[in-house]
């Protein structure tokens, strides 16, 4: 890892000797384990998260709620994977434990609550996006990735808070790009970060690869579609409501028309409230 003359830190250093950073979520990768073994069924997946009576609550909640719009009742976490799918549910189940994970750390100029509802957002859009303009096998995912596109900078505030400040009022005084205050400081940008995370845990190839490349989603290779629209849909969260006159469409957004977009935007937000209610309560 490049050292600069401003820091002496890696990635490598901030992902080191931290419990809670080096720990993936334990109770995704026992689920992840049952699912991938063919001896196993469904109900011993759904008995893995029922271990813990928290998640499985806010587990039903969130089948309940507007993200699926289910007519009838889910009561139990089996009916629900059999509804969803277990691929849907290990999604679910990692995008509620990072929450949890990562919303005690120290804000310094960011809210928590603020990071977590813009990541949310951009999760929502990514998902509604996909549907019409990913492979199949993406759409379990690309919520998780749209979620986690930016925790490289949670990690910089919980390991270096007064690097991450100096990036943000660097930032905010609008002299350069973040990233390139980043390298300039670090030597590394906080998308490097949040990737080396992802691998670090082991996480699917697919949010690591959106993760690193979510400046340059032609970099991502066979999954660029999916950076792309991760990429779109971060662009989507920061204005709550869509604004067509001020929304530009580069050549990377190509496939999306304006009134898709609006559209999109539209139906995250009318999820948004009860579902970050969910995935981020009463923190």
């Amino acid at each position: 890892m490049t050292k600069t003359k401003h820091s002496e830190i890696t990635i490598s250093d901030l992902l080191r000797g931290d419990i809670q950073l080096a720990s993936p979520p334990t109770l995704f990768f026992e689920l992840k384990k049952v699912t991938e073994d063919p001896t196993k069924t469904l109900n011993d997946a759904g008995e893995i998260i029922e271990k813990d009576p928290g998640l499985t609550a806010r587990l039903l909640k969130i089948v309940n709620s507007a993200f699926y719009g289910f007519p009838a009742q889910i009561s139990t976490i089996s009916h629900a994977i059999t509804l969803i799918g277990i691929k849907e549910v290990e999604t679910l189940v990692l995008a509620t434990l990072v929450i949890d994970k990562f919303s005690s750390l120290p804000g310094g100029m960011m809210s928590m609550r603020d990071f977590w509802s813009m990541s949310l957002r951009c999760a929502l859009n990514a998902k509604e996006l996909c549907n019409s303009h990913c492979q199949p096998e993406s759409l379990d995912a690309i919520f998780v990735c749209g979620l986690l596109h930016d925790i490289g900078r949670l990690i910089f505030y919980r390991r270096i808070p007064a690097l991450a400040r100096e990036i943000g009022l660097q930032k905010a005084a609008g002299d350069k790009d973040e990233l390139q205050i980043e390298h300039n400081l670090l030597g590394f940008d906080h998308f490097q970060t949040g990737a080396e995370l992802a691998k670090l845990w082991n996480l699917p190839a697919i949010i690591e690869t959106t993760i690193r490349h979510h400046c340059k989603p032609e970099l991502a290779g066979q999954f660029q579609t999916e950076a792309n629209i991760v990429k779109l849909a971060y662009r989507l969260s920061q204005q709550k409501i869509f604004d067509p006159d001020n929304f530009m469409i580069d050549s990377n957004f190509s496939a999306f028309t304006i009134s898709e977009l609006e559209a999109v935007t539209e139906k995250a937000n009318t999820k948004f409230d009860e579902i970050f209610s969910i995935f981020y309560p009463s923190h």
